[in-house]
């Protein structure tokens, strides 16, 4: 045990000082927070530029073309399998302890990094385990689309599959994001499954659609044009790879979204809030499955093995 000694001439501690302080700050910062993101809101629709839009597709083929060299059958599946020692080893560790383990990526690009005006790219990874579970449970939570919306509540408020063709799907989904204010989104993705092996599959997800719903629930509820709404999320690309092993399943996702740019000048005191959403929504979406597949929540109308079933034509 051990004393640290503290001023007592009338001021305070500077221990003390510095708590105060930072929290003053924070509470700063999240004022300035809420008015940006409502003054956002009230100023207008924000419009995503061809320019950005291309930038994101180039992001995306740089991206991809990295994921295809690590399908190769000696190539790292898993980006932790990746991480050098002993950061490997402790990542395992937490892993089995059921945390998520995340980490913000970047697609390099000698030419230089592609050019988005008016928008910002965020693109992470995060990786979980599923003790006991099979890969094909696995697949068969995830593509049980029709009840995403149970699985993955609050963020997913409605759900379903619009169409499949053998391991091809389309999806919509009603996203809700609720940080500061609420916002509601009106998704539609292109889904496709692959198996590489009796222990490894995955699968690519792009959104075709993303539309901003004005004055959700209400009874004057309308989509906002797509590309020019308030920016907070205008496309979203996950790429999911299953690894069955250690007596489990392990989830990886790996995301790249695009909103709106963060006001100039306000970098340094915004990003860090702006930034934390799509890691925090990455890490819900994973811990969310996890906790699905390990309570057995398939839908009783889709059991484990009819699902299952489907898995077999993958």
């Amino acid at each position: 045990m051990h004393c640290t000694a503290t001023r007592i001439s009338g001021n305070l501690a500077p221990n003390k000082e510095v708590t105060i302080r930072n929290r003053v700050l924070f509470r700063l910062r999240w004022v300035l927070v809420i008015g940006l993101m409502v003054a956002a809101r009230t100023a207008g629709a924000a419009e995503l530029g061809t320019e950005a839009a291309q930038g994101f597709d180039q992001y995306v083929h740089l991206t991809e073309r990295r994921m295809q060299g690590e399908l190769a059958p000696d190539a790292v599946f898993l980006w932790i399998d990746g991480l050098p020692e002993p950061r490997r080893s402790e990542a395992y560790a937490r892993l089995l302890r059921g945390e998520v383990i995340s980490a913000r990526l970047q697609t390099s690009n000698t030419p230089g990094h592609p050019a988005t005006p008016g928008a910002l790219i965020h693109h992470w990874v995060g990786t979980i385990f599923l003790p006991g579970a099979s890969l094909r449970q696995a697949l068969a939570l995830v593509q049980d689309y029709d009840h995403h919306s149970e699985y993955y509540k609050p963020e997913v408020e409605k759900s379903k599959t619009i169409d499949r063709a053998g391991d091809d799907f389309k999806v919509y989904y009603r996203l809700v994001q609720k940080k500061i204010i609420t916002v509601v989104l009106d998704t539609e993705f292109s889904v496709r499954y692959h198996q590489l092996d009796a222990a490894r599959a995955f699968s690519d997800s792009n959104s075709i659609r993303i539309a901003e719903v004005a004055h959700a629930g209400d009874a004057n509820e309308q989509s906002m044009p797509p590309g020019k709404d308030d920016g907070f999320l205008w496309r979203l690309n996950s790429y999911w790879r299953f690894s069955e092993k250690d007596h489990g399943v392990y989830i990886q996702c790996e995301a790249v979204s695009l909103t709106r740019e963060i006001p100039a000048g306000l970098n340094w005191l915004i990003a860090p809030f702006i930034e934390s959403i799509p890691k925090e929504s990455l890490e819900f979406t994973l811990q969310a499955t996890r906790k699905a597949l390990l309570r057995g929540a398939l839908h009783a109308g889709n059991s484990a093995q009819q699902i299952a079933t489907k898995g077999d034509r993958l």
